[in-house]
């Protein structure tokens, strides 16, 4: 659905909530090294969890799906009928990810994600939220005014013939979305293709 927008525009996500990424790391750093202090975790565990973040789940993997469904008419398909269970063929499974919906954008249509009520996320295609996901700003504006929103903190200017469809991703079900093919990719492989495939592209806020 797209929204009308009423009023002046707040400012831009960016600005509403910045997080220096050097402040970030540098609170991540001390309070790993107090949780190691007090025995809660251990430099293994960290160690661990990073490596599962990076390798295991993450958008890699929703880029993976995605390329695949680009090339396999049939996958795509099965992917469009039953996420979750396309996902499973290609190994790609877990917490977060029980019940996924995929949605295909088309050059009429333009999906776009968000969880109005908190971040409910599709952790096995896309990993963890990115903080601007969580945020009241996006949460709210997204429903209300889509295309402004996507023009303003985003930079993607849909024309005003795209219909731009929102959906409220929740911890029933959570939605992800399969960009366009970009044009000219015709003899890309799957690898290639998925290496195109971005995050936001699949949060439905960029385009491939």
């Amino acid at each position: 659905m797209s929204g009308q927008s009423v009023g002046s525009s707040p400012p831009p996500i960016s600005e509403t909530f910045p997080r220096p990424e050097a402040e970030a790391a540098a609170r991540t750093r001390a309070l790993e090294a107090l949780l190691i202090e007090k025995g809660l975790m251990t430099s293994d565990l960290v160690d661990r969890m990073a490596s599962l973040y990076e390798k295991d789940i993450g958008p890699h993997l929703g880029a993976k799906v995605v390329a695949k469904a680009w090339v396999d008419p049939a996958f795509k398909k099965r992917l469009l009928e039953n996420a979750t269970k396309a996902c499973k063929e290609l190994g790609i499974s877990g917490v977060q990810g029980e019940d996924m919906v995929c949605v295909e954008n088309t050059p009429k249509v333009h999906h776009v994600i968000v969880c109005t009520l908190c971040s409910c996320y599709p952790w096995p295609v896309l990993g963890l939220p990115p903080n601007w996901f969580k945020y009241p700003q996006y949460r709210s504006r997204m429903v209300i005014e889509p295309r402004k929103l996507l023009k303003e903190d985003f930079g993607l200017d849909l024309p005003q013939d795209v219909e731009v469809r929102v959906w409220d991703t929740s911890a029933e079900i959570r939605y992800f979305v399969m960009p366009e093919r970009p044009a000219g990719t015709e003899r890309m492989g799957e690898a290639e293709l998925a290496k195109l495939v971005t995050r936001d592209g699949m949060i439905g806020v960029a385009k491939v």
